[in-house]
């Protein structure tokens, strides 16, 4: 069973940064996509930003040069450096692995919070 574990969310203040991780159990990882997606209130979860296997990143529009996706597969681990944070940047940031292409799989982490307010 993969688990997916995230850490980093937090309160900041509106142009500050923060750095989440997530750690990921099991063996997937380093042939799997790993993603970061959020959810505000009232809101749909959406992709923040992904990351392949070999490395190739893709972003969302909102967060295109503030936030950058990276992973280091020595530690099973996927960062978000988020820089320049605004207010509608405001939400619970999940992880996601997957991959596949006959047995295709979909994990997700139990999400971090994130707020940015004065």
């Amino acid at each position: 069973q993969v688990q997916l574990v995230e850490s980093g969310g937090g309160l900041v203040q509106p142009g500050g940064s923060l750095t989440l991780s997530c750690a990921a159990s099991g063996s997937i990882f380093s042939r799997s996509t790993m993603g970061w997606y959020r959810q505000a209130p009232g809101k749909q979860r959406d992709l923040v930003a992904d990351i392949t296997s070999r490395g190739s990143t893709n972003y969302a529009d909102s967060v295109k040069g503030r936030f950058t996706i990276s992973r280091d597969n020595a530690k099973n681990t996927v960062y978000l450096q988020m820089n320049s944070l605004k207010p509608e940047d405001t939400a619970v940031y999940y992880c996601n692995a997957r991959g596949g292409v006959i047995n295709t799989y979909n994990y997700w982490g139990q999400g971090t919070q994130v707020t940015v307010s004065s």
